[in-house]
């Protein structure tokens, strides 16, 4: 007993000196993920889209930071945004790589509601390019080795623990994971498809570092639970009734229009950086991965007036 007490004060102890922003978590996961797939998967990017990505992601991030009159530029939020477009995003321009950096970051100053922008960056990013037919999105790039999928798991569980978002990602790993079992069902097929279908690193991702995004997601846990079975439900519906591919990109981008009226419906207070990170408590403001701050309001295309970014 004394020594099991004894482990369990180190381990207490070891994980209050980690750094209490789940940024820096996001940032170094998504940044293994990415060397991983340069250096053994071979992905169809080049140094120069992933340099192009990052320089405008932080630019735009800077030239928001300026406008907004905020008391300092972190460029933690562009980093994360980039890099994840990096993992996805595929297409033969960097001009278009360069345009989705762009929309990635200014989606958070232009379409806002209450001081709480609608879209995960990097999904609105993705769903733009995807619709315009200039990029896509290879969800077979990443293989299926059951080893790199536990790696990301990981990866993922450290990020949405230290995000206080577990709840969304398992809600909708295990939705998504009943509907597609209940499909193969539904159509005799052997459980091997659903489990096929599940072997993937995008939906890992999908998972664990998009649709957890603290501030793009309802602020209970009712709701955020409700969140993540619509985003499966129509992930489900883009996949198997429109025919459609990259379904929970789609999906994703659609409910989150429902999020202010989950929050309307199921209110609760804003998420809050944990004490000790570099970003101040708040909880009627701020930014999915950035610090809140005094500002300018951008409303879904035009300045009309004061907002909190």
């Amino acid at each position: 007993m004394t020594l099991a007490l004894a482990l369990q004060q180190q381990v207490r102890t070891f994980a209050q000196r980690l750094p209490a922003d789940p940024r820096n978590y996001q940032i170094a996961a998504l940044s293994s993920l990415l060397v991983y797939g340069l250096t053994a998967l071979q992905f169809e990017i080049g140094g120069a889209q992933a340099a192009v990505t990052i320089a405008v992601a932080i630019a735009v991030q800077w030239i928001g930071t300026r406008l907004a009159r905020q008391p300092r530029f972190d460029p933690k939020s562009a980093l994360i945004s980039a890099l994840s477009l990096c993992l996805l995003l595929r297409c033969q321009s960097l001009t278009v790589a360069a345009a989705a950096a762009a929309i990635a970051i200014g989606s958070k100053y232009l379409v806002r509601w209450r001081g709480k922008h609608l879209f995960n960056p990097t999904n609105i990013a993705l769903v733009v390019m995807l619709a315009t037919g200039c990029a896509w999105v290879s969800p077979g790039q990443w293989g299926t080795p059951a080893l790199f999928a536990f790696a990301i798991g990981c990866l993922g569980t450290l990020v949405v623990t230290r995000a206080a978002r577990a709840d969304i990602t398992i809600a909708f790993l295990a939705a998504h994971a009943l509907i597609l079992f209940g499909y193969s069902t539904w159509l005799g097929q052997p459980h091997a498809v659903p489990l096929h279908r599940l072997q993937s690193g995008t939906l890992l991702l999908f998972a664990f570092f998009m649709i957890s995004d603290p501030r793009t997601t309802p602020d209970s846990r009712r709701g955020r639970v409700l969140f993540a079975v619509l985003v499966a439900t129509g992930a489900a519906f883009v996949q198997f009734a429109l025919l459609r591919t990259n379904g929970l990109l789609w999906s994703l981008a659609a409910c989150s229009l429902l999020t202010p009226l989950i929050d309307r419906w199921l209110p609760h207070s804003r998420y809050t950086w944990p004490r000790g990170s570099a970003q101040p408590a708040t909880a009627t403001g701020g930014e999915s991965h950035e610090i809140a701050a005094p500002h300018i309001h951008v409303g879904l295309g035009a300045a009309v007036g004061a907002t909190r970014r």
